[in-house]
């Protein structure tokens, strides 16, 4: 059974940085594309940063290229987000995604995953 568990989020300054972590259990990171998505009030849910599982197909939301880098650390089992530079408007729950991959990693990004974890809170606020 596929198991995504979040955490890292919290309250943060404008400017500042957050590292998410995603820890996975009951499935190979090898063969699964995993990524990172959000919700923001009253908008749906969007691919944020998602990637293979050795990380060197790789695919960012406009918004965020530059300042976001997903990374995979197969021996931990685990996905991260490292957030830089946040503005409010990354404020957002933030949902660690994974499926079985068949698609590129463009298009998991664009239309959503198999599975999902509960989200953990990103709030960019002064």
């Amino acid at each position: 059974q596929v198991q995504l568990v979040e955490s890292g989020g919290g309250l943060v300054q404008p400017g500042g940085s957050l590292r998410l972590s995603c820890a996975t259990s009951g499935f190979t990171l090898d063969t699964y594309v995993i990524g990172w998505f959000r919700q923001a009030p009253g908008k749906e849910r969007e691919g944020v940063a998602c990637s293979n599982s050795n990380a060197d197909n790789t695919y960012y939301q406009d918004s965020v290229k530059g300042r976001f880098t997903i990374s995979i650390d197969k021996a931990k089992n685990s996905v991260y987000l490292q957030m830089n530079s946040l503005k409010p408007e990354d404020t957002a729950v933030y949902y660690c995604g994974a499926a079985q991959r068949r698609y590129g990693v463009t298009w998991y990004c664009t239309y959503g995953m198999d599975n999902w974890g509960s989200g953990t809170l990103v709030n960019v606020s002064s």
